[in-house]
């Protein structure tokens, strides 16, 4: 099967899609069980949002090799982030950070979806058709520009939060409460 860039810009799409419902997920837990994000699990937010940096650029200018190559970047630094956390909670008894989703931990849960993440971009790199110069650019539809806006915005919403939960100073090692709100 030939990979077209009109083909390409609508898996990028999707992909964004799925970024936004990681991002989703633990936005509502956060605010559904009243569990503040640490430190290392606001990392991983923004490495998530990095994922999404190769995407948009694909729907925004076309396939190009250097946006998969983002994405590589991107999910590599979220693996090492949520790499360790899984390694600051790997001793037997240690209840490890928040709750469990499906039995894992959302570290966990982030390390495996950096590492399809990587892998995506690496099975998206072996279909050169897409990258064959187009004489016009690509037409985007509403598809595609609504999976860059929820991305945005829901990359807004976890700055918020983050900026609630920190102020304007670091943030604590084990947060309880959104310093701003107190």
């Amino acid at each position: 099967m030939d990979m077209t860039p009109k083909l390409a810009i609508r898996l990028n799409a999707l992909t964004l899609y799925g970024v936004s419902a990681v991002l989703i997920l633990a936005f509502y837990w956060q605010l559904a069980y009243d569990e503040v994000p640490c430190p290392l699990c606001l990392l991983q937010r923004v490495a998530l949002t990095g994922l999404a940096v190769g995407p948009i650029l694909t729907i925004r200018h076309g396939p190009r090799p250097a946006n998969y190559g983002l994405v590589i970047i991107a999910a590599l630094m979220g693996a090492a982030i949520a790499a360790r956390q899984i390694l600051l909670h790997i001793m037997p008894g240690d209840p490890g950070f928040g709750s469990a989703f499906l039995g894992l931990h959302f570290y966990t849960w982030a390390f495996l979806c950096f590492v399809m993440a990587i892998l995506w971009a690496a099975v998206m790199l072996t279909f050169g058709k897409q990258f064959a110069p187009q004489p016009n650019a690509p037409a985007r539809n509403t598809f595609d520009v609504l999976a860059v806006w929820l991305i945005i915005g829901f990359t807004g919403l976890n700055a918020a939060s983050a900026l609630l939960e920190c102020g304007f100073s670091g943030c604590p090692a084990n947060p309880a409460r959104y310093q701003l709100l107190n």
